[in-house]
């Protein structure tokens, strides 16, 4: 007997979510949240003048409402092909996602840069937390936003991920057949980093269990404290024996060219225990599955380039891209107009949105 998989994929929502009879709330009754969103021009990068910005606002699936600057090339007419950009892993729209979302309006296209829940502008309690669904969720609200507003071609829809994001970017390509062209610059694998460290140095049973110990105990004391415990930002200051990654890291997020008041890196970072959700969580796992266009930009001298070799490995069809820049760092990516390759950016987008 065949089994009608959307039968019983409502049957699964409904048992656990036990929806019962008579149970009518629903997130979307609800009016969204208000947030208080700065007036001012208080980017990292300076104000175009061939670009129109304006604050919006948008709700994801969750209930929580996320914040977002708006950039639309001027004298635009008629529905654009239209690209939501979040990241880096730990900044704000104030910051590198910005800059791209700026520039690529510059070059013809809507432009959404958003903070991701719980961070920046936008809502959501408690303060600092990231999940990997989460964040997979933040891009298709973006898609929502972007696919009914006015102005924007809901056929032609791409996302740009940055750093961290660059990840959550290819799980939300993986789930979402609206997104048609997804961009990960100098991508990480937040799960794989949490679960394995760096070049997975620590990928045994025996390490995540003793990270999980150690990040459960911090559970139980941040309840006993009614606060959770910040995992710190970017170091500061920096230590004599610090990896040249870390000096990077530093020179952007502690330094007036990427400080950022709102950022989470520049100052206490995540929350401790938001780790344990990317331990359970490998967010690559379909990647391979994905069957829109990806195009990944690394560093050619980022410590992080093993991330964007590898994923591109899993990823299938003759729409798949993965460009080395020469020379380059991984903050490179975040804001060195001679590193990104923003013709090439352009290029794939006017390629795969059309």
């Amino acid at each position: 007997m065949k089994t009608d998989v959307f039968a019983c994929a409502a049957i699964a929502l409904a048992c656990c979510a036990g929806l019962l009879a008579g149970c009518t709330n629903r997130t979307t009754d609800k009016p969204m949240e208000t947030l208080q969103l700065t007036r001012a021009w208080d980017k990292t990068f300076p104000e175009s003048d061939r670009v129109d910005h304006r604050k919006v606002t948008f709700r994801n699936r969750f209930g929580v409402t996320l914040a977002a600057d708006l950039y639309t090339p001027r004298a635009a007419a008629g529905r654009l092909p239209a690209i939501a950009v979040s990241g880096p892993f730990g900044a704000v729209k104030e910051q590198a996602s910005g800059l791209y979302a700026q520039t690529l309006a510059e070059r013809g296209f809507l432009a959404l840069a958003f903070d991701p829940s719980f961070t920046g502008e936008s809502g959501g309690e408690p303060r600092h937390v990231a999940s990997p669904d989460f964040a997979t969720e933040d891009f298709g609200a973006a898609v929502d936003f972007l696919a009914t507003l006015d102005g924007a071609d809901p056929k032609r829809i791409g996302i740009v991920g940055i750093c961290g994001w660059g990840g959550f970017a290819i799980n939300a390509a993986a789930a979402d057949t609206r997104i048609k062209a997804t961009v990960a610059a100098t991508m990480y694998d937040i799960s794989r980093c949490t679960a394995n460290g760096y070049f997975d140095a620590t990928d045994a049973a025996d390490a995540r269990h003793a990270l999980r110990r150690q990040l459960n105990a911090q559970r139980t004391e941040d309840y006993r404290n009614g606060a959770y415990a910040p995992a710190g930002g970017v170091v500061d200051p920096l230590p004599d024996d610090a990896p040249q990654f870390v000096k990077d890291y530093h020179a952007y997020y502690k330094t007036p060219r990427g400080y950022h008041e709102r950022s989470l890196n520049s100052n206490n970072g995540w929350n401790r225990t938001s780790a344990l959700a990317f331990l359970n969580a490998p967010i690559l796992a379909y990647s391979d599955e994905i069957r829109s266009a990806v195009l990944l930009v690394h560093g050619e001298k980022a410590h992080s380039r093993y991330f964007s070799e590898d994923a591109f490995e899993r990823l299938t069809g003759d729409n798949k891209e993965l460009l080395l820049v020469p020379g380059a760092s991984h903050v490179d990516l975040y804001d060195n107009p001679e590193a990104i390759p923003f013709d090439r950016i352009e290029a794939f987008f006017r390629e795969h949105l059309k």
